[in-house]
Order: structure tokens, then C-alpha cells, then sequence
């Protein structure tokens, strides 16, 4: 059989694009008649209700019952005539298919009594299919990440493949990712309003996991690890990796359509302790921090983008009330503006520090009004960010790339391109009638170099974190938000003038909404 020399990961996203001259011969042969169940259902275990304990934060169990809720929980149901009713839920998915389960390891006795437990979506509960001390084997998965020695509780989240792949197939994987970070920018939240510090774990062995949570891999695999610590009693230092490398698959056989997003899965898995070197890796930080911005284009317009963080309300009730109403906009008042103020909050949110108290339940006199917070990505320096803008009062139409180190908007095409987006995002109206359109991108070899095949599952996760706090921020300002992640992946540099070797991974549009939304 023929080997190839190309990283898994670089040969599972061309081959993964979509491209205007073979996209119509790529239509999917979907049996619209058996769409998979987005629900796992456990025939043994004990059940423990969350419904009575949403109604404060003061137990144990009501905080994780509003946490898990805020996160993931159901917040609206539609009736389908001829299929199962669609359970809409806190964090978005592409094609309403939900392709991830929540698992939260109870590590201390209490309250929650030590073991293993499945978030039921449906009928918000706990089932508990397993009552013994998950930490060591936990531990052992997590090569003893220091964030796990002082947390109560553990959130794992895990992707159902097929879920997505049944519609998607092979680019499913993309999506899957992006998904697992909407999730992820709910629960970074979530934990905030309710006096969790959340660490995000992103490398670990993944057949420790998997065997911790009884998964057959091939079906389910895990994806990510959050450690809740009682913010309180959280220590100030967060310089430890939350990324770890794994191999580069550059020795692999010619694979078949419909079988690279297994393969992939299973290449970017971490299968033993990492190096010295790689273990001593640091996430960059915002305190010291000496960064800068990829990109300085000469001569080029700068726009402000300096703002004051949201007000999200006395002990954060805006922000939940927000993560239970955010839904995604169906069709915007194409040409209707949006204000550059509303911009510069949006990104702001995205990728600033944002203050403590703001986030919190608790009282904010209980909080220094110096202490900031930025969420926790696997790398974030890798991600970039341009803006499409079309209809924003107080920017010129055009192509910006956002330098958040100089918070600045820099323009490096100047043009109205709405024909234009509404080709990239494969004619769909989101595109065109938007005010506004933020693609983020990746330097994918790179990346790749940095973290292996790995590199492709936390650029997904970080963009779609990313996009989710645009999303709420968007909500908050009473602004329509959508992400598309079904793009001309090539076209969007050349029409755009992205630099060439940034990979497009996710599209968010924002504009002024039409009445109806989808999930």
C-alpha cells in the first residue's frame, strides 16, 4: 500500500475543503430518516435529580446544577412531526446534532459522593455509573497535571462521532471541535457565576481516559478536561501547559473517504508521558506579557479597538441569563448597521481580560477590582482574527486583521465585499446580509510543528471558544450572531488578502437579526 510523507493533519484539511468546482459532487447520501439519537442512556446507575436544587448556589449540588446547566442543558424543545423533537441547548452545534456527552468525576466524598457521572441533557441529572475514587486513574491519564491535586470535581468532555459524521462525514471532525469549544466558553463562564476556577486540561492520554469512562474509542473518544477548583482556595498560578505534542503521523496509508476522521482521532492521540522539554512548555499569560502581534501591515489605516468591559450586572446575572437565551440568528436585515462601539465591546469580551467580579456570583466588595481574568485557550497565540466589515457605522468597509496585544483593527483591503461573502460562506445568506464577518485562522504547519498532530484538535477548540464569547457578547448587546463552518477554504484568502498560509478554521457573522433564529 502507498505511504504518504504529508502530516495526517495538513492531508486531512485539504482534503476536507470545499471548493466551488467539486462541492456539488460531494453531496452527502444522508438517510434523513435515521438521524443518530443525541442523548446516551445508561440501563444501570443511580439517577440524582438537578431540577430541585437550580433554585440557589449555596449547596454543592446546586452550584454543579447550575453550572452543568449554563454549560450544556437544554433550553428549549421542538416538536418534529416526523422525526424525534429537537432539544436546543446552551451552546450551539452545527446541524443541531450535539455530538458531545459532559462527564463530571466527583473527586471527594460529600455532597456528591466520590465516582463517576454522565450529565443527562434531557431531564437535567446526574446518573452515576460508577462509585469509586476516580483520582488516581485520572491522574495517571492526565500525566498529574497540578490543576486536578486540589479540585473537588472534574469535567470531561467527550464527542459521539457518528453524531456529526452522519451529516458531515469526513469534515465532522472540524466540527466537533468547534462545538467542544462553544462548550467550553459556556463552562468557562458557568464556573465564574459559580466561584469555579476552571483549567482547562487539553493533552492527556487518551486511552486513560477513554478506559477511566467505559468508552469504546471508536465511537466516542474524549476531547477535552476541566478542572474545577473553589476559586477561593485556587492558587494564582496558572503558568502550567495546558497543551500538551504528539506525534506527527508523516507515515500512513492512502486512506479512503469517510475513513480520515478516525484516522486523525486516533494519530493526534497522546499515548505516553511527554519529554522533559515538552512538559516544561508554558502557555503565554497576561501578567508580564511581552507578546505581540503577528501582523503589522505598513501604511496601513488603525482603528481603536479599546473598550470597557460589559457590564454584565450585579453578581453576573446578566451573563446567565444570557447563556440560557443565546440563540443563533437564522437571517439578519441585510444593510441594517451596527455601531463600532457594539464592535470594540464584542472583541473586547473575545480577547481581553475581563474582571473578576463581573464574572462572579459573588458579591463584587468580595472581589479586587484589579483582579482580571483571561479565559483558558490551549494556545491562543496560534489563532488570528480578521473582520469583514460591510455595514458598521464608524468603520470604513473592508478587510481588518484585529491585533489584540495593540487592541487595534489595521485594514488591508478596502472594499465592500458582501457579493463576495455570500460566495465564500457557500451562498448562504448569513453571508451577504451580515454586518460583519470574523474569520479566524491558523498558521496550520506551523502549529503542526509546535504540537504535532494534536496541533488540529486545539486549533478547533480555541476558535470555537473564541466564537462562543462572541456569540454571548453578541446576545448581551441585542445583536444577531451565527457561526458557519462550511466555507471555500481556499477563495477566503485570495478574496479577502489574508495572508496565504493562514488556515481558515471558523466564520462568525454579526449583524442586526430578522425575528427568527435557528438552533
Amino acid at each position: 500500500m502507498t505511504k504518504q510523507t504529508f502530516s495526517i493533519s495538513r492531508t486531512y484539511h485539504e482534503r476536507t475543503k470545499y471548493d466551488p468546482d467539486t462541492i456539488n459532487q460531494r453531496v452527502p447520501n444522508i438517510d434523513w430518516d435515521r438521524p443518530p439519537v443525541p442523548f446516551k442512556e445508561y440501563p444501570i446507575g443511580t439517577t440524582i435529580d438537578l431540577k430541585p436544587h437550580i433554585g440557589d448556589r449555596q449547596t454543592v449540588l446546586s452550584r454543579l446544577s447550575h453550572l452543568l446547566y449554563c454549560t450544556y442543558g437544554v433550553t428549549a424543545r421542538i416538536p418534529q412531526i416526523a422525526r424525534q423533537d429537537l432539544f436546543l441547548r446552551a451552546a450551539p452545534s452545527a446541524g443541531g446534532l450535539y455530538p458531545a456527552e459532559v462527564y463530571l468525576l466527583s473527586q471527594v466524598d460529600g455532597e456528591l459522593p466520590q465516582g463517576l457521572y454522565n450529565y443527562q441533557v434531557r431531564d437535567h441529572s446526574l446518573v452515576r455509573f460508577w462509585d469509586s475514587d476516580p483520582s488516581a486513574a485520572l491522574k495517571s491519564a492526565c500525566f498529574s497535571h497540578p490543576a486536578l491535586e486540589n479540585a473537588p470535581f472534574v469535567v470531561i468532555t467527550t464527542a459521539v462521532f457518528f453524531r456529526s459524521s452522519w451529516r458531515y462525514q469526513d469534515r465532522a471532525y472540524r466540527r466537533i471541535h468547534l462545538d467542544t469549544g462553544h462548550l467550553l466558553g459556556n463552562l468557562e463562564l458557568a464556573a465564574a457565576l459559580t466561584d469555579y476556577r476552571p483549567d482547562l486540561i487539553g493533552g492527556f492520554r487518551d486511552q486513560g481516559l477513554n478506559d477511566l469512562l467505559y468508552l469504546n474509542g471508536e465511537e466516542e473518544g474524549a476531547i477535552a478536561v476541566v478542572a474545577l477548583q473553589e476559586r477561593q482556595q485556587a492558587t494564582g498560578d496558572r503558568s502550567f501547559a495546558t497543551a500538551l505534542a504528539s506525534e506527527t503521523d508523516r507515515d500512513y496509508p492512502e486512506l479512503p473517504d469517510g475513513s480520515l476522521l478516525a484516522y486523525l482521532h486516533q494519530a493526534s492521540a497522546i499515548d505516553s508521558a511527554p519529554s522533559q522539554s515538552e512538559s516544561a512548555q508554558e502557555p503565554a499569560t497576561d501578567e508580564g506579557d511581552n507578546r505581540e502581534d503577528k501582523y503589522n501591515f505598513p501604511f496601513c489605516t488603525k482603528v481603536s479597538t479599546v473598550s470597557h468591559p460589559l457590564d454584565w450586572g450585579e453578581g453576573g446575572t446578566g451573563l446567565e441569563a444570557t447563556l440560557l437565551q443565546r440563540r443563533s440568528t437564522r437571517a439578519y436585515q441585510g444593510g441594517a448597521e451596527i455601531e463600532l462601539e457594539q464592535v470594540k465591546a464584542l472583541l473586547n469580551f473575545a480577547y481581553q481580560p475581563q474582571p473578576v467580579s463581573q464574572l462572579s456570583s459573588r458579591n463584587p466588595s468580595e472581589s479586587s477590582p484589579d483582579s482580571w481574568e483571561l479565559p483558558n485557550f490551549c494556545d491562543r497565540d496560534l489563532i488570528q482574527t480578521f473582520v469583514a466589515s460591510t455595514a458598521v457605522d464608524g468603520l470604513d468597509d473592508g478587510c481588518y486583521y484585529y491585533a489584540p496585544q495593540a487592541q487595534e483593527l489595521r485594514q488591508i483591503r478596502f472594499k465592500n465585499f458582501r457579493r463576495e461573502l455570500h460566495f465564500l460562506c457557500l451562498g448562504q445568506d448569513l453571508g451577504r446580509d451580515a454586518a460583519m464577518v470574523v474569520f479566524h485562522t491558523a498558521d496550520l504547519d506551523g502549529a503542526i510543528a509546535r504540537w504535532g498532530d494534536r496541533a488540529y484538535r486545539y486549533l478547533h477548540l480555541d476558535a470555537g471558544h473564541l466564537g462562543q464569547r462572541l456569540n454571548l457578547a453578541a446576545t448581551h448587546l441585542n445583536l444577531g450572531v451565527s457561526g458557519i463552518a462550511g466555507f471555500f477554504d481556499d477563495r477566503v484568502n485570495d478574496v479577502l488578502g489574508i495572508p496565504p498560509d493562514e488556515a481558515v478554521l471558523y466564520i462568525t457573522t454579526l449583524g442586526q437579526p430578522r425575528s427568527s433564529r435557528r438552533p
